[in-house]
């Protein structure tokens, strides 16, 4: 009978041969069935070190490949998403969603490190998306993003450090993701300092009371840090959220 490799395929002796010396160096596979024409002793020998050495380079290849992936960013490679603790998922409230487009939602999720994910949350991404389907559309909503944990979250003596605060959101635009209002603080990006722990970023979103003009004093639009916001919430009477979402990261390099 020909040589018959697992495709069904006749193969010519030189071929057969190597695959016989392959199957004799992994003695943990059957040898394949073969009666192939006999070649000389020499070149006989010669296919059998070929085979060996062909052998021994593809098993260090694949152990390379497994240790050391040259692509990092490779979107085969798993990464997976921790949801947070459940002191800190008490938070997330309202069905409030945060999206980065690059990334997907991180409401109350932990940013794992995978695929560069905290050093691009941090270093290249623009704003989130965020939508609130149970926005009245009559209605105008006031949206901030802050870190209570500044500097960290032992010793939070520059709480809350204001990322992003936008007032006069129409509810329509909320509940379509399209954000559009009036600036006061533009987005500034998550950025956890070195060896400080998980920060939670914190969104929250407030109904705007009618006919109110919200505006930051000279003093807060010169210091993003330590900024007293449940003074400004309580100054513009803005009341308790009526949805809020977080997401925890930390230093990208920790």
């Amino acid at each position: 009978m020909p040589c018959v490799p697992l495709l069904g395929l006749p193969l010519p002796s030189p071929v057969c041969d190597s695959m016989e010396t392959i199957t004799t160096a992994t003695s943990n596979l059957q040898a394949l069935p073969r009666s192939c024409s006999p070649i000389p002793r020499t070149q006989r020998g010669r296919m059998k070190l070929l085979g060996a050495v062909l052998l021994a380079v593809g098993l260090l290849s694949t152990a390379a490949w497994g240790e050391q992936h040259p692509w990092p960013d490779d979107p085969s490679q798993t990464c997976f998403f921790r949801m947070l603790s459940s002191l800190d998922s008490e938070f997330c409230r309202g069905d409030l969603e945060m999206i980065y487009p690059e990334l997907g939602g991180v409401g109350c999720t932990y940013i794992p490190k995978c695929h560069q994910y905290r050093q691009r949350i941090s270093r290249e991404w623009g704003s989130p998306r965020v939508r609130y389907p149970q926005a009245e559309k009559n209605k105008k909503y006031v949206l901030m993003l802050v870190d209570p944990d500044a500097p960290s979250r032992a010793n939070p003596k520059n709480r809350f450090w204001r990322h992003w605060l936008v007032t006069d959101i129409p509810g329509a635009d909320l509940k379509s993701g399209d954000i559009k209002g009036h600036v006061l603080t533009d987005y500034v990006r998550p950025t956890p300092p070195p060896r400080s722990g998980y920060h939670r970023y914190q969104l929250r979103l407030y109904e705007q009371p009618a006919h109110e003009a919200i505006a930051l004093s000279p003093e807060e639009r010169i210091s993003l840090g330590a900024w007293e916001m449940e003074n400004f919430v309580e100054q513009f009477r803005l009341g308790s959220p009526v949805a809020s979402t977080q997401f925890l990261t930390k230093y990208y390099e920790d």
